[in-house]
């Protein structure tokens, strides 16, 4: 009865310049992992989090993965069952890498799992971005989408979860570098004008609509003219220690686009082929290393399966 399960939610990469809050992908590391366990206490309960420094509360009311794993309880309509959890997170917080948001979706699938999953993936998604939202304070998808489905996904309405998964081309690889600087969503999100030129509007729509249709033909071409940010990254670029100089190593390698990663401070560069994903992880290093800035790098394919169970 007390073995348990393991579960584990991939890092993603929201924005993913051209789609501010509408647009996401999975990364295959790295990720959290969280442990489940039936107890005879009900309700969920969290025994153990490491990796966290301490900076994560115990309390399931106030933690990512404990609400969104209650909130399948409620769901389910279950006041008897009790399960605890062990979260393990396995990436820096306020790193633009969607760390609140994986917690969220591993605690709301160990639940399911745990319960011989009652509810599929997609519906488990409202529940993680309630948890996530206890991290942020907005109920949006781009970061718990892609880290519980996997793939690129598109999120056409945030309050309704009108998720779609967008296709694939072969090949693609994605570059992503963490400094060790923290910038928290919050801040990240002050910095933003709410003024938008109709010509900023009319550029960026182009561009989502570009890379959209990019993916579908399969079309490199299209996908690396369509990856320019010109409302988000020129407000934010400032917050993060040598965006250009990174922006433009990767671009000079051959990389697709290469923007902020979520509200930053990492950055993501997509290239064609993981030679050249390759060559952008050595040029991105070698400013941060000149720099003595630490940093963590990681190259990843497009992670498509998502939260699994280990």
């Amino acid at each position: 009865m007390n073995a348990g399960i393991k579960v584990f939610a991939p890092a993603t990469v929201a924005n993913v310049a051209v789609g501010y809050d509408i647009l996401g992908f999975a990364l295959e590391k790295p990720g959290d992992e969280i442990i489940a366990k039936f107890t005879n206490t009900p309700g969920i309960t969290i025994t153990k989090i490491t990796g966290a420094k301490g900076k994560l509360p115990y309390e399931t009311e106030k933690n990512t993965a404990g609400f969104a794993a209650q909130k399948v309880l409620e769901f389910l309509g279950d006041t008897k069952t009790g399960i605890s959890l062990e979260i393990h997170k396995k990436m820096p917080f306020g790193s633009g890498l969607g760390s609140s948001a994986a917690s969220a979706v591993a605690g709301a699938m160990a639940v399911n799992e745990l319960l011989k999953k009652p509810l599929t993936k997609r519906e488990l998604l409202p529940f993680a971005v309630l948890g996530e939202q206890i991290a942020d304070g907005a109920y949006h998808a781009d970061n718990v989408a892609p880290s519980l489905l996997g793939g690129i996904i598109f999120i056409r309405d945030n309050q309704s979860l009108d998720v779609h998964r967008l296709p694939l081309p072969k090949g693609l690889y994605a570059t992503v570098v963490h400094p060790n600087v923290r910038i928290l969503t919050k801040d990240a999100r002050d910095v933003l004008s709410d003024q938008v030129s109709l010509n900023q509007t009319i550029t960026q729509s182009g561009n989502l609509g570009g890379f959209i249709v990019g993916l579908y033909n399969s079309d490199i071409g299209l996908i690396g003219r369509s990856l320019q940010d010109v409302i988000i990254e020129p407000q934010r670029a400032k917050l993060i220690p040598h965006f250009q100089d990174i922006k433009t190593a990767a671009m000079n390698e051959g990389a697709l686009g290469c923007s902020i990663s979520g509200a930053g401070p990492s950055i993501f560069a997509l290239s064609p082929n993981s030679l050249i994903a390759e060559n952008v992880k050595e040029s991105m290093a070698k400013i941060f290393t000149d720099a003595k800035i630490e940093h963590q790098i990681f190259i990843s394919q497009i992670n498509q399966e998502g939260a699994i169970k280990l």
